[in-house]
């Protein structure tokens, strides 16, 4: 099945995963401009109000962007909403998006009917992320257009499965658009994700380290020197399983090799959890797929090296094809 035609606009299949705190307009505008999709969490708009003014700001300069630039139209761009009932304002946040009629939405943690009958009224569509196939066939039973497999390696809130064995499932039965989320980090890789029977690419730690990312620069150098061993898996944080930095949590007083269980009950996003250290504001989430990432660069020159490694990975794996 071909990508739905909102993705035509794409430089690169890639899509920039929604960063709490780290992801704002900034981001998401340089994303777009760079032809990748930009997303955001609605949650990183606070208070509520001020997403009305980032969904205000987004549109406007991407539009001039386009009246200037109509050779290279920027990408459409995402909101990331947590359908979990810990989300108190959710109901706003849609109604917010219908009055902006954004073109992506991206769900987690819950999928909802009438929220995707709601996007689809004002002629967005959904992506639900996943992290096995059996929630991955709620999500289209509910109406989800499509689906991000989260596989084992991604940041924040990750599932455990490999991408080879969750894609493979999923397509067995799917035909629709699929985002790989899952260690990826270098252009070789989003090409590896179209190979296992993905549409697109689905990033979001090697976002950090640009300059348009609101994060920490301690945050930012942790991305440039680690590495997949600087990973550490746990619900503690959350209370649902994600991946975070070492660096940070050692900076907390933890000792990441001997962390306790969390709780589900006590999930509050962007509260701590259950901790005194504050998920993702002192815990750092990360992907393993770090290791690629040398320095801090502006996303446009961050989009460009992705795009020559994506066409030096076609013309390698093309070359072994003919031998």
């Amino acid at each position: 099945m071909a990508l739905p035609p909102i993705f035509d606009r794409l430089r690169l299949p890639v899509i920039g995963s929604p960063l709490f705190i780290v992801s704002g307009p900034e981001l998401v505008i340089a994303q777009c401009k760079a032809g990748v999709v930009g997303s955001f969490p609605a949650l990183n708009a606070r208070p509520q109000s001020l997403l009305d003014e980032w969904l205000h700001q987004i549109t406007e300069e991407l539009a001039a962007w386009d009246r200037d630039n109509p050779d290279r139209l920027s990408a459409p761009y995402a909101v990331n909403q947590i359908v979990h009932k810990s989300n108190d304002r959710l109901e706003q946040d849609i109604a917010t998006c219908a009055k902006w009629k954004v073109p992506i939405t991206i769900t987690s943690l819950g999928a909802r009917e009438e929220l995707n009958q709601a996007v689809h009224g004002w002629g967005g569509i959904t992506l639900h992320d996943v992290i096995d196939d059996r929630f991955a066939r709620k999500a289209v039973e509910k109406g989800a257009d499509g689906l991000i497999p989260v596989a084992a390696g991604a940041g924040g809130h990750a599932g455990v499965q490999s991408p080879f064995a969750l894609v493979q499932e999923i397509r067995e039965w799917f035909d629709g658009p699929v985002a790989l989320s899952g260690a990826i980090g270098h252009g070789r890789s989003i090409l590896a994700a179209q190979a296992c029977g993905a549409d697109l690419a689905y990033m979001g730690s090697a976002f950090i380290a640009t300059a348009e990312a609101n994060a920490d620069p301690g945050y930012k150098n942790g991305i440039v020197e680690g590495r997949a061993a600087d990973i550490v898996y746990s619900n503690l944080f959350t209370g649902v399983h994600g991946n975070y930095l070492r660096g940070s949590i050692v900076n907390a007083g933890m000792d990441p090799d001997n962390l306790p269980e969390g709780d589900l009950k006590t999930m509050n996003f962007g509260s701590g959890g259950n901790t005194k250290a504050k998920a993702w504001k002192d815990i750092w989430g990360s992907g393993q797929g770090i290791s690629p990432v040398r320095g801090v660069l502006p996303v446009a020159d961050f989009v460009a090296q992705l795009e020559d490694q994506y066409i030096a990975a076609r013309r390698e794996l093309e070359a072994k094809v003919r031998l």
